[in-house]
Formats: structure tokens, sequence, C-alpha cells
């Protein structure tokens, strides 16, 4: 069984966000449906051999530092040629500069084929995406045409390096300096850690875009530039002074080396400026938000893949007698809780595979919607937190379920569900934390347009309640999606109150829960307009129809109902944060 529909994939592209329609435009007019489809058929051919076949060994034999060299698994180096020779690193970059120029929303899909078989494998071709995305917006055409023919063949690969051993998440505590050279290259000094993929001995460089401060710069973000740094110079191939400290073990997606990188530390590390100076943190936020969304995509895919083996298992274990009475063992599929659970892990995936690629839609109708280019971009700065945090957290709770499902076994390395968790629980982490991204939301978002991005949001979800109401099967929750909208545009209006009225810190101190809410209303939406698209569409079953009306279904009694006690929380006059002192209780 494989661990993702590939029909549920088609029906989302063609039928719910019809992205054959963007061939219309100049960008994309040389796709069409035909060539979108030829990429999913290239990405599951291309996961099948070399994906799926490695998650567990990939488990088992993790990165090594042995003689200052980093050994990772050998099967990755097959991987990433196979992708490099298919198209698929740079897929969305432009033909001229050697991409694909694919549409986002089908990259998006391509990656959940790929991350529903391994999610750490992918971790090496996302960030050669990035880094060459990065150089193909910000660089000079020398920079072009220096890196990305050779990180596109996957002869060099790249990394991201923002966080520093004592910044954390806090980057305009950021430590890492520039020192100018006559010759316009920089000097770079410092320490950078949890690096994913920083060293490893797959390709014969590694390009480094750092984040560091030039000597005399602003304090804070607005000083902060971005920095190409080799791990080997380009012209001599001797070391360019970027050394491996230590390789961290981790819980999971051990695949993936996280490593702890010093930059001259013998005053000897040369890295070119990429973009302008003092601006790194605007350009690297492009890349941020694209690795943002493959985390998201990432919780989603685990969510995906723990679902269908759970699925399976549920239909082969047999244990117990049917709860109306029988004396025949039965499947254990049959039981009501374990339906439920298999509902809930279809309802999540499902409902974050759409979610996901509805964002990555409104960035290509950045592209193919010029007079709308300033919505469909709020839509993503909203949304994109809000997709990265479901996708993190919901995956989580999906593979943590499929462990119940399985029971005991799922406890076990006989079966890969216990390595499904332990991947997915660094994606509420990855690219910011949820609460980060909860201030990002409620804070940046929605107080900094005074809730006016809310508004479009809203003006979006009422065209499918609009369309909903008119349909028997819909209507009921078409009905129930108004209540929670309008519920929740009232409490968003008086967290606003509160925060100018002298309570901004309670009212962030719960922009977690905040941002959950928002999420679980944001799939309620995305759910309801897959159920419309379905219904409309002649050719999709009614033994679909059913399924996906039951997992809508679902998900508006188990999950969506969790924002009614959010709410209620967040109703309360006094939110009373401030006045908790941790620790206070403890007697010594």
């Amino acid at each position: 069984m494989k661990p993702y529909s590939r029909k549920y994939l088609d029906f989302l592209l063609n039928d719910v966000f019809k992205v054959s329609d963007l061939c219309h435009s100049s960008y994309f007019k040389e796709h069409s449906s035909e060539t979108f489809s030829l990429a999913l058929d290239m990405t599951e051919d291309l996961s099948d051999r070399y994906l799926g076949p490695h998650l567990a060994s990939s488990d088992r034999i993790v990165p090594e530092v042995k003689n200052g060299k980093v050994e990772v698994n050998p099967a990755i180096k097959s991987f990433i040629k196979a992708a490099a020779d298919s198209g698929i690193t740079g897929a969305t970059l432009k033909f001229e500069n050697g991409g694909q120029q694919l549409p986002k929303t089908v990259f998006g899909a391509m990656e959940h084929i790929q991350m529903t078989q391994h999610n750490s494998f992918v971790m090496y071709t996302d960030l050669v995406n990035g880094c060459t995305g990065l150089i193909e917006e910000f660089g000079t055409e020398d920079q072009k045409n220096t890196f990305l023919p050779n990180m596109l063949s996957t002869k060099w690969l790249g990394t991201m390096c923002l966080t520093e051993p004592q910044a954390g998440s806090g980057l305009s505590d950021l430590k890492t300096k520039a020192i100018a050279n006559a010759d316009g290259t920089y000097n770079i000094e410092g320490q950078k850690i949890f690096i994913s993929a920083g060293d490893h001995d797959l390709s014969e460089n590694i390009i480094h875009l750092v984040l560091a401060r030039v000597e005399g710069s602003p304090e804070g973000t607005k000083g902060i530039s971005l920095f190409i740094v080799p791990k080997f110079d380009l012209h001599s191939g001797l070391s360019n002074d970027v050394t491996s400290i230590a390789a961290i073990h981790k819980m999971g997606q051990k695949a993936t080396p996280a490593m702890h990188l010093a930059f001259g530390a013998s005053q000897n590390c040369k890295g070119q400026l990429l973009g302008e100076l003092n601006k790194g943190l605007l350009c690297m936020f492009q890349m941020m938000n694209a690795a943002r969304l493959g985390v998201g995509m990432t919780g989603v895919s685990i969510a995906a893949t723990s679902y269908y083996n759970s699925l399976q298992y549920a239909h082969e274990r047999v244990q117990g007698k049917p709860l109306t009475g029988g004396k025949t063992s039965i499947k254990i599929i049959e039981h009501p809780d374990v339906r439920r659970m298999l509902l809930h892990q279809k309802a999540i995936a499902e409902g974050g595979l759409a979610f996901m690629l509805q964002c990555y839609m409104y960035l290509d109708f950045e592209k193919t919607k010029p007079d709308q280019k300033d919505k469909y971009l709020a839509l993503a700065e909203l949304l994109t937190p809000v997709a990265k945090s479901f996708g993190a957290e919901m995956g989580i709770e999906a593979a943590n379920m499929g462990i119940q499902v399985l029971g005991g076994y799922g406890y076990t390395e006989d079966f890969i569900q216990e390595q499904l968790l332990r991947d997915a629980r660094i994606c509420s982490i990855y690219e910011g934390t949820t609460a980060i991204h909860g201030l990002a939301v409620l804070g940046r978002e929605i107080m900094g347009s005074k809730a006016q991005v809310l508004e479009i949001w809203m003006s979006e979800i009422n065209l499918t309640l609009h369309a909903s109401k008119n349909i028997a099967r819909l209507e009921p929750l078409s009905k129930d999606l108004q209540t929670y909208l309008d519920d929740f545009k009232a409490l968003t209006l008086r967290l606003l109150s509160e925060s100018s009225s002298g309570k901004l810190s309670q009212v962030l101190g719960n922009a977690t829960p905040y941002l959950e809410a928002f999420a679980y209303i944001n799939i309620a939406w995305v759910l309801l307009k897959v159920n419309l698209e379905a219904y409309a569409n002649h050719s999709i079953s009614d033994l679909e129809k059913d399924s996906y009306f039951q997992t809508v279904s679902y998900y508006y009694q188990y999950i969506l109902s969790r924002v009614k006690g959010i709410q209620h929380t967040l109703n309360q006059h006094d939110l009373g944060l401030t006045q908790f002192e941790p620790g206070r209780e403890l007697i010594f």
C-alpha cells in the first residue's frame, strides 16, 4: 500500500485548485496538465526506487564523524543524483537558469509524494532548491553562472546557516561577523548550530548561505547581511576554513546530520555578499518561508504515511471479539475506536494536504494574477505560519495516534510507526517554533494590519460558504463554519482591543492557542471546498464523494469543535498569564 493517494492528489490539483489554469499565463504557458502529470509520475517512480526502501535502514545507519569527515548513508547519493537527473532540484527555477519553471503548487504535490516515502533524504534536495532560489532572486550574474549549474547538478549541495549557540531563534542577537576585504569579499567569523546537512561526504563542495553582521552595521535584525560561503575555495579546492565542531545526535530524521559549524576559526574564511548590505534577513525570509511550507508539508506527509500504515495494519491484525457479541475474533478495523483513530489521521492528512497546496497556489497567483498580487501575497504571508504549525503539530498527533492503532507493536522497531513519531517531533521546532509562529500571526499579521488581512481571508471563505449553502448535504456544515467564523472574528477584535488597552503581554501570551484555532478553522474551510468540488464533479464516484463527506463530517465533529474550548478560554477578560510564577509552589 502506497503511503499517499495519487487519486486524491490529482483531484486536489485538477479539480479543487484547477492548476492547469495557470498554464493560461505567460509564465507557465510551456506547461500543461500532461506535463504536470508526468512530473508526478516521475516523482512516484523516483520515490519508489530511492526513498521508500531506505526509510528504516537510514534510521539505523546514522551519520558519523570519522577522521574529521562526516560520513552519511550512501543511499542518499543515489537519491540526489536521480533527483538532479530528473529535474527535481530547481524544479521551480526559471528555464534560463536551468530550472523546469514548474508551478509551486505542482512542486508541493511532488514534495508530498517524496516526503511520505522518506522525510529525511528529501532535506538535501530541498536545501538545494532553497539556496538556488535565493541565488536566482538576489545573486549577481556571475554568482548565478557560478553556483546554479553546479548546485542543480548536485555536484555542490547547500545549507542555510542562521541559528547560533547563544542566540537560538533570536536572530537579533546574532554574533557572526563579516569583515570587508579590499577585493570585495568578506572574512566570516562565527559559529552556527543545528545546521541540517551542514557537513557530509556527498558532494564536491557545500555552499553555505550564512547570516552575519558586517562591522559597523546597526545592531538588531536591521544590520544583518547574507553571504555565500563555500566549504572549499572555488579556485584552489582547498579548505575555506569552515570546520565541523560536532555532529549533534538527534531524536529523529537521523539520515540528515545536524552540525555545529565554525566559520573562520583560523581567520581565513571567505564569503561573497548575496543581495544588498544589511538586507540579509529580508533575503533569507524568502528561503525561510519556503522552508516553513516544506516543514508543514513534512508533518502532513508523515500524517499520511501514518494513516496508510495504520490502515494496512488494521486490515491485517485480528484481535478481540465484536462489541455486539460473537465468538469469532475480528480484524481490529471493525472496532469503533480504531475506526475513529483512522478517521482522525485521515482528516489530518487530507485536510492538511489541501491546506498546504492552497498556500503554494497563492504563491503561483503572484505570477499569474498581477492585478491581485498584493491580495495573494497577503494571504500567503498570513497562512504560511498557520499551515506550517498545523502540519507540524497535527503530524505529531497523527503519528502518535498511529502507534495507538498498532498497540504494543507500534512501540517497537519492528514497525516504522515509532520512527514516524520521532521524525515528526522536530517539525514544531524547525524554522521557528509554534510559539514564534503564533506571535507572527496574531502580532505581526493581525495586529500589524489592524485585522485587515483577516477580512481578506474571511472574504475568500465566504465564497465557499455561499456556494455550499445551496447543497443540502453541505448546508449544515456551511452554517457551522459561518458560526465559527463569526465567533473567531469577534474574538480577534476583542483581543485587539485588549492589546491596545495595556494588556499586550497577556494577549500575545495566548498567541499559540489563537494560532491553533485559526488553523482548525482554515482546515474546515478547505475540507468544505473539497466536498463542494467533489459534489460538482460528475467523474467523481459516489463512493469517493461519501469518503470525502465522511472525512469532513468527522473533522467538524471531533477536531473543529476544539475551537469552542479555545475561544472560551481566550474570551476570559483576565487572561492571567503574567500572574503565574512557575516554581513558586516548590519548597526546597
